[in-house]
């Protein structure tokens, strides 16, 4: 279990060892949803769409006699 204080000004350093678990970077955005029963959840949001779409992959030439079949 990871500790940390929050400052004054209401910011803290999220711990090494969560930086690495969530895969977090310089830059990425964090996410917090507070649910009903005072749970706290936090997202990561360090992959754009662009980064999980599919690859289309190299095309391949197809005869029409063969898209026929």
């Amino acid at each position: 279990m990871s500790v940390s204080t929050v400052t004054s000004k209401g910011q803290t350093t999220i711990p090494k060892d969560v930086r690495e678990a969530a895969k977090l970077r310089s830059g990425d955005r964090i996410h917090f949803s507070v649910l009903e029963d005072g749970t706290i959840l936090l997202r990561v949001k360090n992959r754009s769409i662009r980064d999980i779409a599919i690859k289309p992959r190299s095309a391949k030439r197809v005869e029409i006699e063969r898209m026929s079949r």
